[in-house]
């Protein structure tokens, strides 16, 4: 069932500034952006446009210098470490261009890991990592170790891991920058059947152009502001 309609997302006069060496570099400049619950939005703009750094912020992985960022009714910037530890594993899953699978496990043992971060009871755990391994076709390719999982499938089981908690966000960086035309299409296509099942809210960065014809909205950025198109 989708949950009601609404701001998932709220990113309010956002600038980050990194000091390196004697100047200041300026990541994100007073950006804006509302996304609306149970969507996919395009995050587009070329390499060092602050695409990335916007989803550490939106995710609690860094803190602005400056604005607010609310996910579901929090502010992320004013909770306490813990409590952005405890946000992450709960409330938002992220998806990399890099999978970031551990390699030692297999794609049910990273799916489960993840679980039992989150603090889902044991019990409950086992018919969850099936449902989301299922869900995102890797039925056959359980037991097997991230090595021997071609690109696409690792990437899937990424997906997995970040669905598993059902959380109310997921933050994918160039989830298709790896993978060949076909793969990506097929992880594009699983995004949106995850939002449209579940009413989850996806927010993708990419490169990408085919991402575009996938989303509910494409948000341009450049040189670390939100504009219309890209120049």
């Amino acid at each position: 069932m989708k949950k009601e309609a609404g701001a998932a997302l709220r990113v309010e006069n956002v600038s980050r500034v990194y000091h390196v060496g004697s100047r200041d570099v300026h990541a994100l400049r007073d950006v804006n952006l509302s996304v609306t619950a149970g969507t996919v939005v395009a995050l587009r703009g070329r390499s060092g446009s602050g695409k990335t750094t916007l989803l550490n912020c939106i995710g609690g992985l860094d803190r602005p210098t400056s604005g607010q960022v609310w996910v579901n009714g929090r502010d992320v910037a004013q909770l306490s470490e813990a409590e952005r530890v405890q946000l992450r594993r709960r409330q938002i899953g992220f998806v990399f261009q890099s999978h970031t699978l551990l390699p030692a496990y297999s794609a049910w043992e990273n799916v489960e890991l993840m679980l039992r971060l989150a603090g889902t009871p044991r019990r409950e755990r086992p018919a969850r990592v099936r449902e989301v391994l299922t869900l995102v076709g890797l039925t056959k390719w359980m037991e097997h170790r991230t090595y021997e999982l071609s690109g696409g499938q690792q990437q899937r089981a990424a997906i997995a891991r970040a669905i598993a908690p059902r959380p109310a966000l997921i933050l994918a960086d160039e989830p298709t920058g790896e993978l060949d035309t076909a793969a990506g299409q097929q992880i594009l296509r699983l995004l949106r059947r995850i939002v449209d099942r579940d009413g989850a809210t996806v927010l993708i960065a990419t490169h990408d152009l085919a991402v575009d014809a996938f989303a509910d909205e494409v948000v341009y950025l450049q040189d670390g502001r939100v504009v219309n198109k890209l120049l």
